[in-house]
């Protein structure tokens, strides 16, 4: 009896295992060339939108449409977690920082990797961003497939430490692998 309990755990882990291998390997085991996120409220806010990920020859390109924005700044990055089970959507964690790097500009040599800058909405509450990122990956360790995606309330002052004081968590996104 306990060989054969061994046995099929054995066997769901190798499962467990080749199920995660064919994910991050993306439909037909094809490499990821997009993700996507959609971005929906936090409590009390109306925040919403899509934020596509493209891998391109120089980094992955990130296309925000967001609304239901106050009108200015808005702090923007990738966060540790895929979790936007919280209210507040701490459950995302904090910056994904693999690199153990300071907090800074999206164009700093020394940042997260999640440090996506700001997003700057209009009188209409939209914003809408195109941003191509060299740090950002689909593969390995640093990968974002399975992170979330974080609109903050205030502008992030791109120095602060550890996260630029961007404000409360206003929408929240688990980036997944998205079709064609």
């Amino acid at each position: 009896m306990r060989k054969g309990m061994v046995l099929v755990i054995s066997f769901g882990l190798v499962l467990l295992g080749s199920a995660a291998y064919v994910q991050a390997q993306g439909p037909a085991g094809q490499g990821v060339s997009k993700a996507i996120a959609v971005v929906g409220p936090t409590q009390g806010s109306t925040v919403k939108g899509v934020v596509s990920f493209t891998k391109v020859d120089n980094g992955i390109k990130v296309v925000a449409d967001l609304d239901g924005l106050t009108p200015g700044l808005h702090g923007f990055h990738v966060h540790q977690y895929g979790d936007c089970t919280a209210p507040n959507g701490d459950s995302a964690g904090g910056h994904f920082n693999p690199e153990g790097m300071h907090h800074g500009a999206p164009t700093a040599k020394d940042r997260h990797e999640g440090d996506l800058g700001n997003l700057t909405a209009g009188e209409d509450g939209k914003a809408h961003l195109e941003w191509t990122d060299p740090l950002l990956s689909f593969e390995g360790r640093d990968s974002i497939i399975g992170r979330s995606l974080i609109v903050h309330g205030n502008a992030d002052d791109l120095i602060s430490q550890p996260a630029g004081n961007s404000g409360p968590r206003m929408g929240c996104g688990v980036i997944g692998i998205a079709g064609k």
